[in-house]
């Protein structure tokens, strides 16, 4: 049993990927607890990747995120992808890779979970508390979960990002970097669905579709499945897409691997000629006001038309929100964190990291390497006498 009355080493908010491994880093004689406004640990661990967690990524670069790249090279440099795996390894947990590079859990992401159940002493875990209240006073931090508060000298916020509400995010932790005079940059949903303008209302009508393409965005190429769906569009190259996306248009090549050009003189109907779904086809023929012809009846006007579906350009709407975002665009400003301890420059012994961050990676495991690394970095400096 915790006593309230006990002034612990550490408190860790949060018992996500970065809270969890974090505890699973520190020494046996640290004193600490995590809190959780969950009835479990690892809520969001648990869903992701289709119940598989996505864990970690084969390539990781700081250009596979947005933030400061230098402060991501020094964390991804403290604790990569190697290193994960390796320590998975020891822990009896050999994740399956796919052809994209991406490792997954073998079975079920309760493979991962129960990892850190093993590494952590479920004493140290209190569950269904919602912190209301975080103050320093002289050397101590005092957080308030309910009636109850506790006291430590270290304090790591692990909160997470505000996406998934359903799962118990809060905006917690920006709370915390505000009360600590910390500077929030934007908080914006990433990874996630875009909404259309009038103009391109007509997707919606193709909910369920889906084709590859290749997307410029910013000074982003992107390749990948888009996804037609009643709120707009999606797929995995439509989540990262939303990462580098803020405003103005975005690009789409609709036939990446087609040049129309070389088969003007072809008799096929156009139709059957693009290497796209057919009701993908004949919904753009109707949107561009081209016959479903044989190409060669077409005109030099309709020829012009048909190419813009080699580079169709619109802005997008907006996103589909938090609610079904992966991730939080934003956070805690980098510039006011020291990336050799994850701590604060501002307020001694207090730590940020994982998601809180403003540090977002793209889809593929990135976000929970990110979640890893920071942790591990933070546990390393937390190791020493505080």
């Amino acid at each position: 049993m915790i006593n309230k009355n006990e002034i612990m080493d550490i408190i860790i908010i949060g018992a996500g990927a970065s809270g969890l491994m974090v505890a699973s880093q520190l020494n046996k004689n640290k004193k600490f607890i995590i809190l959780d406004i969950n009835d479990k640990i690892g809520s969001k661990i648990e869903i992701s990747g289709g119940g598989k967690c996505n864990i970690t990524n084969q390539s990781i670069e700081a250009s596979d995120y947005i933030g400061n790249p230098y402060f991501i090279n020094d964390i991804l440099r403290e604790f990569d992808q190697y290193q994960l795996l390796e320590w998975l390894e020891k822990n009896n947990l050999t994740p399956n890779i796919r052809e994209s590079g991406q490792y997954f859990c073998k079975n079920s992401s309760k493979e991962i979970i129960n990892i850190f159940k093993k590494n952590i002493d479920i004493k140290n875990i209190i569950l269904n508390c919602k912190v209301e209240n975080i103050r320093k006073r002289e050397d101590v931090f005092y957080v308030e979960c309910g009636k109850k508060s506790y006291r430590a000298k270290s304090l790591v916020v692990a909160s997470g990002g505000l996406s998934f509400p359903i799962l118990g995010a809060t905006d917690i932790g920006f709370k915390i970097a505000t009360s600590f005079e910390h500077t929030i940059n934007a908080l914006s949903p990433a990874l996630v669905g875009l909404t259309l303008q009038k103009e391109q209302f007509f997707f919606k009508e193709l909910s369920g579709i889906s084709t590859k393409v290749t997307i410029r965005v910013e000074d982003k190429i992107l390749n990948g499945s888009i996804l037609f769906a009643h709120k707009g569009i999606s797929g995995i190259v439509i989540l990262d897409t939303s990462l580098f996306w803020t405003k103005g248009e975005i690009e789409i090549d609709f036939l990446p691997d087609f040049d129309i050009e070389p088969h003007q003189n072809s008799k096929k109907l156009v139709s059957n000629l693009l290497p796209i779904p057919k009701s993908l086809s004949k919904a753009f023929l109707k949107h561009l006001k081209i016959q479903d012809s044989p190409m060669n009846k077409l005109s030099k006007e309709n020829i012009y038309q048909l190419l813009r579906l080699k580079s169709y350009k619109f802005p997008p709407a907006g996103n589909f929100g938090y609610s079904k975002a992966e991730v939080t665009k934003g956070g805690v400003s980098t510039d006011e964190i020291n990336s050799k301890t994850m701590m604060s420059k501002k307020v001694d012994n207090l730590y940020f990291i994982g998601e809180v961050l403003d540090i977002t990676g793209k889809i593929g495991g990135y976000n929970f390497q990110w979640a890893f690394s920071s942790a591990f970095v933070c546990a390393n400096n937390l190791k020493k006498d505080v």
